[in-house]
């Protein structure tokens, strides 16, 4: 992609490379088995956000590799250019935003004697919308599919351009993978770190737009549809 800072194309960084193997609920299209991330190192209007390109290939078909990847001739901020991560999934079990819950629901979760009544000591039960939203709704960090997490807006739905359909979250790309206050989310193999290395919170070195997270969404009709993305 160009920029007005430069003369010429700007080359697409790598973010992101998952496999279907290793994240069964990616949907890909024909043979493919992988799937590859890549955005420019730029904030585009009208967003400010840095665009996106998804890439879906056949592992087994990618024999001509190249040595070295292209290196961007200039990057609007070092925090679009993560750092080299091994990546390692693992499922887990989370629930809807608040704000994606109906206001029944919402009253019931705002309960604090119900949650008292399920053993939930007092100190949590004084703030339960606290309590949910930390230990049992959105789990943060990247992640694959999942539920939406929203603050910079109300909830808004997406739609795909050709087909209309209600698009689905693919893949959210996070400018931290917790809060460092808040360790509920933390991975086991990072609980030993999590005290000593406050690096650990952030491996990619990726910051979004003033440490916001971009999340990216896909049609459920057809993976060859035109993907969108949203700042939250």
């Amino acid at each position: 992609m160009a920029d007005d800072w430069n003369e010429g194309p700007v080359a697409m960084v790598p973010v992101a490379q998952l496999y279907v193997r290793d994240v069964p609920l990616l949907r890909p299209p024909g043979r493919a088995d992988v799937l590859q991330v890549l955005w420019c190192p730029f904030e585009h209007e009208p967003d400010y956000k840095p665009p996106t390109v998804l890439f879906w290939r056949a592992a087994a078909e990618v024999t001509d590799v190249l040595a070295a990847r292209p290196e961007p001739s200039a990057v609007e901020y070092d925090e679009y250019l993560p750092e080299p991560c091994v990546v390692a999934p693992e499922q887990i079990t989370e629930y809807p935003h608040f704000m994606d819950l109906g206001k029944e629901l919402q009253q019931q979760l705002a309960d604090g004697s119900r949650w008292r009544a399920a053993g939930v000591d007092d100190r949590h039960a004084l703030d339960p919308e606290e309590l949910y939203k930390d230990e049992l709704s959105v789990a943060p960090g990247w992640k694959a599919g999942g539920w939406p997490s929203w603050g910079l807006t109300d909830p808004v739905a997406r739609f795909c351009t050709v087909c209309g359909a209600g698009m689905s979250p693919l893949l959210t790309i996070a400018s931290n993978e917790w809060d460092r206050s808040k360790h509920g989310w933390v991975p086991l193999e990072d609980q030993s770190l999590v005290l000593s290395d406050r690096s650990v919170s952030n491996p990619p070195r990726v910051h979004i737009s003033r440490t916001n997270h971009l999340q990216l969404y896909v049609c459920p009709e057809s993976p060859d549809h035109p993907h969108t993305d949203l700042i939250q």
